[in-house]
């Protein structure tokens, strides 16, 4: 196991490219991976015991694993138990491993772990961390986590020259604070550090996406005490220590959302298996708006092969918007989806991204392949969907982000001829042998290192 678990990151390493014969039809089925951005947290909270921890569902993932090895090399025990399962025992952390420029090298290249802060501050009063890095899609601050913990009783420190953070404490306690952003890390980092706190501490204002609601589960079968779980008012009554427990993610609803578009995109008839619908929030109803027909079959979405899907308007028949929002709004990570799904719908739409402002940069390739889009500015674009009757045709590109790049991938499998994506390590980033997976359904894709 272990063989194999050093292969899984190593292998994730090496750069490559995608080509992509388009204008197949798809089918078959397909089933989500384990979420992303809940198993970087959830990974992060293992740092809070020092007893056995569970994980099923793990993502085969960039992100996830570099995670993985992060802990591993800081000294928490990690076995692979299987394909998708792990456990840590964190008894035996090496905090000064934070201080070598391999530590360093790593932090910085993984925008998730920003989350171990919390735990190490919460259990060892201490945590360094340098820029983290992650995609290119804007501002992403960081000041939403570091005034919460200060209000919980750290000392915060940055130092300019080498663009890290140190937070240290003589003992965390509990505070009332409202948080000036429904930041999804932010919260989960407070709430990491919030439990292990003496006292009570009152988060308002704090994210309620999914991943939180599980993190929060996970932590109360530990011994934590959390109350308002999938609320944004939280209380946190402080505990001693936490025990161990097993635990397993949701399907990623990225993934869901994007196979969804991919099979209106491709004309394709796909059963997205396991999906946890009730998790879901609006994805299915905004595609639903975009015109795509899906039935719900048991915990499963299928969805029927469509030669045409039409774009609805508002009631009042004024064009329709679709916007990101914290949830249980539409989560900004399906914007590109439902961007590149608009240019072969019947009608046109409004995609305003309102919390990332680079987001949409990535349209001037879809351009090139011959969608109508108008860039108004860079939180909004306004797609004119021509109802399949000019095809996107393939070209060369590079994928600049992780929803971005699948954004490019679900255009290269619509488009007539043959596509390029470089860059595909960002793809890989997010999505577990997406390759693999889209070739069982019937997709022409080769990969090159």
């Amino acid at each position: 196991m272990a063989l194999v678990y050093f292969q899984r990151v190593f292998k994730q390493q090496i750069m490559g490219k995608f080509i992509i014969e388009g204008g197949l039809q798809l089918n078959g089925e397909i089933t989500p991976q384990g979420a992303k951005n809940e198993a970087l947290q959830i990974i992060s909270a293992t740092l809070l015991s020092a007893e056995k921890i569970t994980i099923n569902k793990v993502p085969n993932i960039r992100d996830v694993n570099k995670l993985i090895l992060l802990l591993k090399d800081m000294g928490v025990k990690v076995e692979q138990l299987g394909d998708e399962s792990y456990s840590f025992q964190a008894d035996q952390v090496n905090l000064d491993y934070m201080k070598t420029e391999q530590f360093k090298e790593q932090a910085s290249s993984l925008r998730g772990s920003v989350m171990i802060m919390g735990p190490l501050l919460a259990r060892f009063g201490q945590a360094y961390l340098p820029q983290p890095g992650g995609d290119k899609i804007g501002r992403r601050r960081l000041d939403t986590h570091f005034i919460g913990l200060m209000k919980l009783g750290a000392d915060f420190r940055y130092d300019a020259n080498n663009h890290s953070y140190s937070i240290t404490t003589n003992g965390l306690k509990g505070a009332y604070m409202l948080l000036d952003e429904a930041s999804v890390t932010g919260t989960a980092n407070i709430l990491m550090a919030a439990v292990l706190a003496e006292g009570t501490t009152e988060i308002f204002n704090a994210a309620c996406e999914p991943y939180l609601i599980q993190l929060s589960r996970m932590l109360n079968r530990m011994g934590a005490k959390i109350e308002g779980v999938g609320s944004n008012l939280l209380k946190i009554t402080g505990v001693g220590s936490l025990k161990g427990t097993e635990h397993t993610m949701l399907a990623d609803m990225i993934e869901v959302g994007s196979f969804i578009g991919m099979a209106a995109m491709t004309k394709s008839e796909i059963l997205i298996k396991d999906v946890d619908y009730k998790e879901l929030g609006m994805i299915p109803q905004i595609f639903g708006r975009m015109g795509i027909k899906m039935e719900l079959r048991g915990d499963s979405i299928f969805v029927p092969a469509q030669e045409s899907y039409e774009i609805e308007s508002f009631i009042d028949g004024s064009i329709m918007t679709i916007a990101d929002a914290p949830w249980p709004g539409f989560t900004p990570d399906l914007i590109s989806i439902a961007l590149v799904v608009a240019t072969q719908a019947k009608g046109s739409v409004l995609i305003h991204q309102k919390m990332f402002e680079s987001r949409l940069f990535f349209v001037d390739k879809l351009i090139d392949m011959g969608a109508q889009i108008i860039l108004c500015d860079p939180h909004r674009a306004t797609v004119i969907g021509h109802d399949r009757k000019m095809p996107l045709r393939g070209i060369q590109m590079t994928s600049p982000d992780i929803r971005a790049g699948v954004a490019l991938l679900i255009a290269a499998l619509s488009a007539n001829g043959q596509s390029t994506i470089h860059n595909i390590e960002q793809i890989d980033r997010g999505y577990q042998n997406i390759d693999k997976r889209l070739i069982a359904l019937g997709a022409n894709i080769q990969r090159f290192d």
